[in-house]
């Protein structure tokens, strides 16, 4: 499939059946393998062969899906999870164990932030935060000797900051890391980080690459660059012998385009076990065959609701990087410049107690923890998704308390502005 387009990927990559074969991906619902021999079975437990003997680990159908989102993000290989929080965990705690440090943006997801600085810090990984605008200087100086990956979100949820990828990509590269770039929100139609540095790509398909609230799900990409035997000294895990797989050493023996995810899945899938069910990825194939064609509306809808937005007395700001005059606006015109994504984050006049008020009004736009569907969603971070942090925490990583977080669906622009401007009056 290289040498196709990407929305042709959307619909066919991943999976080509053979003569008289199922021409849609196959839902494979078993939870075990049948072998002639032991011996065969042993070799998968040795990592010696290709080939399933347990879903907790790998299926046929979900490494058809990873396939074409590999194919899609321009990475080497890639895996399914059984959500994009679980991806990120795993992208992290596959090179970063007790005792190690990474170097995040402070501009994420409320959950990412959470998973990071409250149960990974339990865990023995430390983190420091950093500004997505911190300087070079100020990048640099957040390392340490045992920092062992750089962290990022190509667009902030629901801050809509815009990741200078290069600039992140360089420092982490600069100390012998990777970076690890979670792109749910662009989706690769409108960035693929793999181009701009990055080294380890996650997602969320949850959102956008489902796109219809139907299932949780998500996935990692390695772009198969990062040189891991370059530093074997930090990455143990990766570059020396594993006991549990008679002395294997993953750097070694899958090369830089396989050790990623090949530990990932032989070691976390093992243990954690939090895989997508075969059912889930065979709903997420079926959204990501119209991703393409989704992704151009809900920037289109998000563009007319941010400009009608920017033009109200009852609105303090609104964010929104395809605007002029956004602060990530040029930033966005290099890495998004065929549009970023379908969520508007704006400010209530009137503070949080506004903001709340005009929740309560609208009428398309859903109430939902959620973001990035077909339909119009919308959620007050500060009393959901953000509200384990205190006024300064959220602050600090641009969820103000008076901020609204409002994702366009693919309805008309027009009902979705109607429904805006009656609520706000009602404030």
């Amino acid at each position: 499939m290289s040498e196709y387009r990407i929305n042709t990927k959307c619909v066919q990559g991943g999976y080509t059946p053979g003569n008289g074969e199922p021409r849609q991906i196959p839902v494979v619902q078993s939870t075990t393998f049948k072998y002639a021999t032991s011996e065969d079975m042993g070799k998968l437990f040795d990592l010696e062969a290709e080939g399933y003997f347990y879903t907790r680990l790998q299926n046929p159908t979900n490494d058809m899906v990873a396939n074409k989102i590999c194919q899609l993000e321009g990475g080497a290989a890639a895996m399914l999870t059984s959500s994009g929080q679980a991806a990120n965990f795993y992208a992290v705690f596959n090179i970063a164990n007790c005792g190690d440090h990474v170097v995040a943006s402070n501009s994420i997801y409320g959950g990412t932030y959470n998973l990071f600085a409250v149960t990974m810090k339990k865990m023995g990984v430390d983190f420091t935060f950093v500004s997505p605008d911190a300087t070079e200087e100020e990048l640099n100086a957040a390392f340490k000797p045992n920092t062992k990956a750089v962290f990022g979100e190509t667009i902030a949820n629901p801050a809509l900051t815009v990741l200078d990828i290069e600039k992140f990509a360089k420092a982490a590269h600069e100390h012998g890391v990777p970076l690890i770039v979670d792109n749910t929100f662009p989706t690769p139609i409108n960035c693929r980080p793999i181009e701009w540095g990055a080294d380890i790509v996650t997602h969320s398909t949850t959102k956008y690459m489902d796109g219809h609230a139907a299932c949780v799900g998500g996935c990692i990409v390695d772009a198969g660059k990062f040189d891991w035997m370059k530093y074997a000294d930090k990455f143990p895990g990766l570059c020396t012998p594993d006991d549990s797989y008679h002395g294997i050493t993953y750097a070694e023996k899958f090369g830089m385009g396989g050790a990623f995810i090949t530990k990932c899945t032989a070691q976390l899938m093992r243990d954690f076990g939090s895989i997508q069910s075969p059912q889930h990825a065979f709903i997420l194939n079926l959204g990501l065959e119209s991703l393409h064609v989704r992704m151009a509306r809900h920037c289109e809808n998000a563009m007319k609701v941010a400009a009608f937005l920017s033009a109200s007395d009852k609105v303090k700001y609104v964010n929104y990087p395809g605007l002029e005059g956004d602060k990530y606006h040029e930033l966005a015109k290099k890495y998004l410049p065929n549009g970023s994504c379908g969520v508007v984050s704006f400010g209530v006049k009137g503070g949080r107690a506004a903001a709340e008020k005009f929740m309560k009004f609208l009428k398309l736009g859903a109430i939902e923890t959620h973001v990035a569907d077909a339909r119009t969603c919308c959620l007050h971070p500060a009393s959901a998704t953000h509200r384990q942090m205190n006024d300064a925490e959220l602050e600090a990583c641009g969820v103000y308390p008076d901020l609204v977080r409002y994702s366009c669906g693919i309805e008309d622009a027009e009902d979705l502005i109607a429904d805006l401007a009656q609520a706000l009056d009602q404030i």
